[in-house]
């Protein structure tokens, strides 16, 4: 139990008494920091949370966007940290259930998934290998199971995850706008409990999920079991279709006391129920256990007492287990019995809501030593650098990960995983663009730039398949908040986000914030994941091959900030230099150039520039066209600056694009009408990858070769070490 003696004094004047021991720990998962935000809540206030496209309703667990004709799409983002750093293959897994029920209950089909994954050095780590291999085998069989395809994501390799794994899953859903879960009751209603059996497994899941990972606590992991999942959306579905459904929550962190106190809260009723009544998977659980058990695959619905046998039916026809096991009122209160007597009793609005703490922030000391590290030389062999680079964890394909995924099951994936970003059709002709992204390297050296480079280059992605970012989901996961160093890399990071958020008009419709992310080795780097969503109104560019004789233009300026690169970090071994900062004016001239040329049909593919720089882009084009690349490092547009600076800078607002000699006129004299920086910089023919500077030969590389490591590098790491 985690309460604080100042949170118990403060809960006994509220209610004018003490706690007794089912209450305390009712308090404790509700105001647990995984679930309560207590650190965090009065500065999320800054992100712009309003468009014309948001909908909010009382109650929903995911955001949700207009995309017009009627329909709307659904997205939220959840993780599974702690749990996944102990038992990866079921932790991973249940994160993927919870998110897909928090999409659920707002009334929509799920119908993507996206991931974002962190481990340690699984070069030098035997441990870090095995929690990414089974965490991404709890991701695909859970998703696989279901028909929901995942679509996308990302994957990073760093020291600071060491013993440790983030497992960060979003979900994406659609439906018809007049099908929203519409969240209200009335006194006399019934609450229902839908779902899965609760047992003993998840009990303090969500106080274990807000300290410093210590102990291997096995009994606070879940358990998964996605076939009843699948079971539960569609009797929730058909039960919104038959008007059963007044209001509806995932039980999710914290259980039955976090999912009745908040709805008796958020709807302003009371709830009283019998834990007698809860469908229990072990015999003997305790009134204390019942209401704290995070056990999966449950739907917490209010209906009426008319529509009650209605859905009792559905529940039936789907064999989904239902129990009535409680009531609405008009007191505010939420009070839980034991057949006849009461265990519990406590106004809803005060278990929903703890007290919010000011925590104290300064700038850490290790910024000050990072900017007084002299960078490394260059590194004398760029063609050596570069295979290396392509080869490297971080960058090299990650086949073997989405290639367990079913992409495509759904048959909504037009562009599937492995290209910048993953497209869905949409049944109103329209198409939905989808990416996470982060770059913790980057987040350590500036929080504040570091942040917002994630969320640009989330944007660039989605640009890349011809959409037009109209919202986004953050999640912030940070180290010890109590620690005032790492609180203010978190505000930092919150602040860099509020401010391209704002200026963009791409407001934030939902998120995660995830705290005490360390171990005993130390806390993990600042590590925010940025989602976008993309809206594509005709039709997504569908990357073609990069052809003989094709033209390829750089757009937007690369400049002398190599700080947080995979090029200092794994070549060097550096960790310093400047963070590359995002020029909000040249971004948005890019983005808008972009998306021009490809509703245009003037290019045959578009690809962002970011981890490894410009060699890795280039070479990415020509591995997966299979075809040669010269470049001419005297055509980048860029200050005068060494070699492997302009090869491997990670400058923002970048785009590579192949252009047919066709289309080459109308490219040029659109891109020097908006004045947009660009260069063209080679031409694509031969067999090989290569960058000259001064008509001298600087790197070469085999496209067969470069490809062969590229594209088997990770798999033979994962299953050879």
């Amino acid at each position: 139990m985690s309460l604080q003696p100042q949170e118990l004094d403060y809960l006994s004047k509220k209610i004018k008494r003490k706690l007794n021991d089912t209450e305390a720990h009712i308090v404790a998962a509700e105001w647990s920091e995984h679930c309560s935000y207590k650190s965090s809540k009065k500065h999320l206030k800054m992100l712009p949370m309003s468009g014309p496209r948001v909908i909010r309703e009382k109650g929903f667990d995911s955001g949700v966007l207009d995309v017009g004709d009627g329909y709307v799409v659904t997205v939220h983002i959840e993780s599974h940290n702690h749990p996944s750093a102990v038992e990866p293959y079921g932790g991973a897994a249940t994160g993927v259930g919870g998110v897909i029920r928090d999409i659920l209950s707002a009334g929509t089909r799920p119908i993507a998934l996206l991931d974002g994954l962190r481990f340690g050095n699984i070069e030098k780590d035997s441990q870090a290998r095995w929690l990414f291999k089974n965490a991404v085998t709890g991701i695909a069989d859970y998703g696989n199971c279901l028909g929901i395809p995942t679509i996308g994501g990302e994957v990073e390799f760093d020291e600071c995850y060491a013993n440790y794994a983030l497992v960060d899953v979003a979900s994406i859903g659609f439906g018809k706008k007049e099908r929203l879960i519409k969240n209200h009751a009335d006194a006399g209603d019934l609450v229902v409990l839908l779902g899965g059996s609760t047992g003993r497994d998840g009990i303090g899941g969500a106080q274990f999920a807000s300290d410093s990972l210590e102990t291997e606590d096995r009994s606070a992991v879940q358990i998964p079991d996605p076939f009843i999942e699948k079971l539960i959306i569609e009797a929730t579905l058909e039960a919104r279709n038959e008007g059963c459904i007044k209001a509806l929550k995932d039980l999710g962190g914290g259980g039955l006391s976090c999912a009745i106190s908040e709805t008796a809260d958020t709807l302003g009723i009371g709830i009283e129920l019998d834990v007698n009544r809860v469908h229990t998977r072990e015999p003997g659980m305790n009134p204390r256990e019942i209401m704290t058990s995070e056990s999966q695959e449950r739907m917490l619905i209010i209906t009426d007492k008319k529509k009650l046998v209605k859905l009792e039916s559905i529940c039936k026809k789907f064999r989904v287990t239902c129990s009535v096991i409680g009531k609405v009122t008009s007191d505010k209160m939420m009070r839980v019995k034991n057949n006849n007597t009461i265990v519990a009793s406590m106004p809803a609005e005060i278990v929903a809501n703890a007290p919010l703490l000011d925590r104290p922030s300064k700038e850490p000391a290790y910024l000050k030593e990072l900017q007084k590290r002299k960078e490394p030389k260059p590194a004398s062999d760029l063609s050596k650098t570069l295979m290396r680079l392509l080869s490297c964890p971080n960058i090299a394909s990650k086949i073997w990960v989405y290639g367990q995924y079913d992409h495509e099951v759904g048959i909504r994936t037009v562009v599937k995983p492995g290209m910048d970003s993953a497209v869905l059709r949409l049944d109103n002709g329209k198409y939905l663009a989808a990416k996470i992204d982060g770059n913790p390297k980057q987040c350590y050296i500036d929080p504040k730039n570091g942040a917002i480079g994630c969320f640009e280059e989330a944007c660039r992605n989605v640009v890349c398949t011809g959409a037009t970012p109209i919202g986004m989901v953050d999640h912030l996961q940070f180290g010890n908040p109590e620690n005032p160093e790492i609180f203010w890399t978190f505000l930092e990071s919150l602040k860099g986000i509020s401010e391209f958020s704002k200026h963009f008009d791409i407001p934030c419709v939902g998120g995660k914030v995830s705290l005490y992310n360390e171990t005993p080795q130390g806390p993990i780097k600042p590590t925010p994941l940025i989602g976008v969503l993309g809206l594509i109104e005709k039709k997504p560019l569908h990357t073609q091959k990069s052809e003989q004789g094709d033209i390829l233009i750089l757009i937007g300026a690369t400049k002398d900030e190599l700080g947080g690169s995979e090029y200092y970090e794994y070549i060097h071994e550096f960790v310093g230099g400047k963070c590359p900062v995002v020029d909000f004016a040249e971004s948005k001239r890019n983005m808008e150039s972009v998306l021009h040329i490809i509703e245009n049909e003037w290019a045959r593919n578009v690809h962002d520039c970011s981890k490894g720089g410009l060699a890795t882009a280039v070479s990415e084009i020509a591995m997966t066209s299979g075809i040669g690349c010269t470049v001419s490092l005297d055509n980048v547009p860029s200050s005068k600056m060494s070699d492997d600076n302009v090869l491997f800078s990670e400058s923002h607002s970048r785009y590579l694009m192949s252009v047919s000699k066709s289309n080459l006129d109308a490219v040029l004299g659109y891109l020097r009408a908006k004045n947009v920086t660009f260069g063209i910089i080679g031409k694509f023919e031969g067999k090989s990858i290569m960058f000259s500077k001064s008509k001298k030969v600087i790197v070469k590389l085999s496209v067969d070769k470069a490809h062969d490591k590229w594209f088997n590098s990770l798999k033979d790491l994962v299953l050879h070490g």
